[in-house]
């Protein structure tokens, strides 16, 4: 039997197994769980048991992930569809040796970006620039925006704004009340072709113009193409490259990151980057067994693969980390939302999972009601810190606190009917209607869910999470088979799109469109302002 084979059934044996008769084992708590600094992994509220988790790791090793690792720290092109290879560590490599690509050593470009990246954030910080507007889209918007966010206790400089959809109330939003001439505009495009970003900025370029601002020294670009910025009217010296083996999703420790730089200041973005060095020095180096990305990936191979759970909720219980699920979403989705393995074939079981969710507490009152009683199950990843950054107000962190534990304690344990019966006997019902309203109030229980704790969610700790989360999709990739860097299924929906536009302006009919479509042509085109 392989351990595929293995692991279905050992689901099936103990599918109707309460997590909580685990814990009969007095070690499982701290037997089920791992630390990196001040970083605690608990996944002792999941139905995984000793020998499951043993089967898991064998997989891991059967699926070469120690090997795979290790070629992607040496450069090797593990990208095979694109041929690259897949460097973003070499990022934020900042006290490593060298990094090699096709027989040399990236990391003097790497250094000299980074020190021209703090050269050029010093200058804007101590300019005149009162804001600024990283327009992209994709991993170009959602990293940088997400990290700006989580780490507002830091700002100490220039207010940042983010666009990022082609919808011209973006832009437009974003724009109203701003100074033109104290505003700096960053265009983050690897190719500058980016239809969506290159829309925003020829937009916000003249509006720049109309209110006074000078756009060759109020822009700058994140791109690899200098031809298209010089033609763009950008100064050179404001142009920051970076290489193909930086996938958009994983590139907001280099130049991708720039509004996070200028917002929080070179030193603070260092700390950023030797937090993502410290989980990658652990990932290399941790046996499986006590290797934090690969425990957190065996458990949604668990639950995904095995336990067929097709969602995944990840729970962040702090506010600035809002973004994080949908960073998470497009870091997991886009990566190893995949229908095809290395050679070609069919996966034989489902791929990535659909992953979602919102900061803690406002989705208690939203969706847990579906995570504690709907028909489905759906495992839980609840992020916390241990301490929060308004010092002030302790009586808010403590009601988060709490508020985080007992939704994965009540995940875990639920209410039998039996309690629930009670609860609704001494609300006065009584005969056939207690049992009726006891029924609506019995929480099924046997829920899994994780929790990532740390101490602070400063710019290291940051760090940390995205790279365990990186390479939490990495070992889930090479467990399925399937390359996770290349990203094709977003081109055919891109390439219509370029061929509709025409339609849709009208300078071209939709004879040729599916007949769908052309109804739907027809009533924007008979509606359109």
């Amino acid at each position: 039997m392989n351990h595929w084979d293995s692991l279905s059934a050992q689901q099936k044996t103990h599918a109707d197994r309460k997590i909580t008769a685990l814990f009969d084992d007095p070690a499982r708590a701290t037997d089920f769980a791992v630390q990196v600094g001040d970083m605690y992994f608990d996944y002792s509220k999941t139905n995984i048991d000793v020998t499951t988790r043993n089967t898991l790791l064998a997989l891991a090793r059967d699926a070469d992930v120690e090997r795979q690792r290790d070629a992607m720290f040496a450069g090797a092109h593990i990208n095979e569809t694109e041929d690259r290879a897949v460097l973003h560590t070499a990022l934020r490599n900042l006290d490593g040796g060298p990094v090699m690509d096709e027989g040399a050593d990236v990391m003097p470009d790497v250094l000299d970006t980074l020190a021209a990246m703090r050269s050029y954030a010093r200058d804007v910080r101590n300019g005149a620039f009162t804001d600024v507007i990283n327009i992209g889209i994709g991993g170009s918007d959602l990293g940088p925006a997400m990290a700006v966010q989580a780490l507002a206790p830091y700002h100490d400089g220039p207010r940042c704004h983010f666009v990022s959809n082609v919808d011209g109330a973006d832009i437009a939003d974003t724009l109203q009340g701003l100074d033109a001439k104290t505003t700096l505009v960053i265009v983050a495009s690897k190719t500058f072709t980016t239809t969506e970003t290159m829309t925003n900025a020829r937009t916000a370029r003249a509006w720049m113009i109309d209110h006074g601002g000078d756009p060759k020294q109020q822009f700058a670009a994140l791109s690899t193409a200098e031809d298209k910025t010089e033609e763009f009217g950008i100064n050179p010296l404001h142009v920051f490259g970076f290489e193909s083996w930086v996938g958009g999703r994983y590139s907001v420790w280099g130049p991708i990151g720039l509004s996070l730089m200028i917002a929080i200041g070179p030193k603070a973005f260092d700390a950023f980057l030797r937090g993502a060095q410290d989980m990658d020095t652990h990932f290399r180096v941790a046996d499986l067994h006590e290797n934090m990305p690969v425990l957190l990936a065996l458990v949604g191979i668990w639950h995904n693969q095995i336990c067929d759970y097709a969602t995944r909720a990840v729970l962040p219980y702090d506010e600035r980390l809002n973004l994080l699920p949908s960073y998470l979403q497009q870091l997991e989705m886009e990566s190893n939302g995949k229908g095809v393995q290395r050679s070609g074939a069919d996966s034989p079981r489902h791929t990535g999972p659909v992953v979602w969710g919102a900061a803690g507490t406002n989705g208690q009152h939203a969706f847990y009601q579906l995570i504690h009683q709907g028909t489905r199950v759906v495992p839980c990843e609840f992020l916390l810190a241990a301490t929060g950054h308004e010092a002030e107000l302790p009586h808010h962190h403590q009601l988060l606190v709490a508020n985080c534990l007992a939704q994965s304690k009540a995940l875990m344990q639920g209410r039998t009917f039996k309690e629930a019966r009670e609860i609704a006997a001494s609300k006065g019902f009584t005969d056939t209607e207690l049992d009726r309203q006891a029924r609506h109030r019995v929480f099924p229980g046997n829920r899994p869910s994780t929790t990532l704790l740390y101490r602070l969610l400063d710019p290291f700790t940051l760090g940390q999470i995205i790279a365990l989360y990186e390479h939490r999709v990495f070992v889930e990739g090479v467990i399925l088979d399937i390359i996770s860097f290349d990203q094709w299924g977003v081109e055919l929906g891109k390439e219509l799109a370029t061929s509709l536009a025409p339609v849709i302006d009208g300078s071209k009919d939709a004879s040729n469109e599916d007949p769908s479509t052309a109804a739907l042509v027809d009533f924007v085109l008979r509606h359109r302002a």
